[in-house]
């Protein structure tokens, strides 16, 4: 089965599309963007990918949904299109960044300029309903991220896996912790973000971590 997906995660993860319920995923997808409206637009479904091939990928950030309004999703985590007022939990993240690093916040909250760094902005769902959040939930797609987790922990060493929330950080099961470096805080949204968010200082360390094993820092 052909997935429009940059080559080198086709080729680790052709065999993924050929299982049954990647084809039954396929089937359900295309049916909802065909019926319904769907978030990502179809073309940027695989851009966390496209835009961070395999082997550049230094960094892991898991989220777990698409954004499921208007204009937002553009199929990398927590990052919004040029344009687009960067939800909450995006904000948070940049107020964290500017305590932590001095950055200033930044106007855009497209997080491509991430992307192309060696950042895999990973939602554990890569498609939602309109205004439906966790419309897409267990079809599927939670069985292929978590195996793009695990080849990025087999065929890797020295990635940096920021896990926030308890979702994100049920993935470290997924991760070989003796090889890769792993740090865990709250999830920036409102609701959790004073409890261990803000102060986390995961930017700075993810920078030392790489700095050390003499790996380009990520220009936050």
């Amino acid at each position: 089965m052909e997935v429009a997906i940059e080559e080198s995660w086709k080729s680790v993860l052709q065999q993924e599309f050929e299982k049954t319920y990647f084809k039954e995923l396929v089937d359900f997808v295309k049916n909802e963007y065909q019926t319904q409206t769907v978030y990502p637009p179809g073309r940027m479904i695989f851009n966390a990918f496209n835009w961070c091939p395999l082997d550049k990928v230094k960094v892991v950030i898991i989220g777990q949904d698409p954004y499921h309004g208007p204009h937002q999703a553009h199929g990398l985590c927590f990052s919004v299109q040029d344009g687009i007022n960067p939800p909450p939990s995006l904000k948070n993240i940049f107020k964290e960044i500017e305590t932590d690093i001095g950055s200033p916040i930044p106007e855009s909250g497209n997080l491509e300029r991430w992307a192309k760094q060696g950042i895999l902005l990973l939602n554990a769902t890569l498609t939602v309903r309109a205004h439906q959040a966790g419309s897409h939930q267990k079809r599927g797609w939670e069985q292929f991220t978590d195996e793009v987790i695990r080849t990025v922990s087999a065929q890797k060493e020295n990635v940096v896996f920021l896990l926030w929330g308890a979702f994100a950080q049920a993935k470290s099961e997924l991760i070989d912790g003796s090889k890769h470096h792993i740090l865990k805080a709250a999830h920036p949204s409102p609701f959790s973000v004073h409890r261990g968010f803000f102060g986390c200082k995961h930017f700075s360390q993810t920078n030392d971590f790489l700095r050390s094993k003499g790996v380009g820092e990520i220009v936050w």
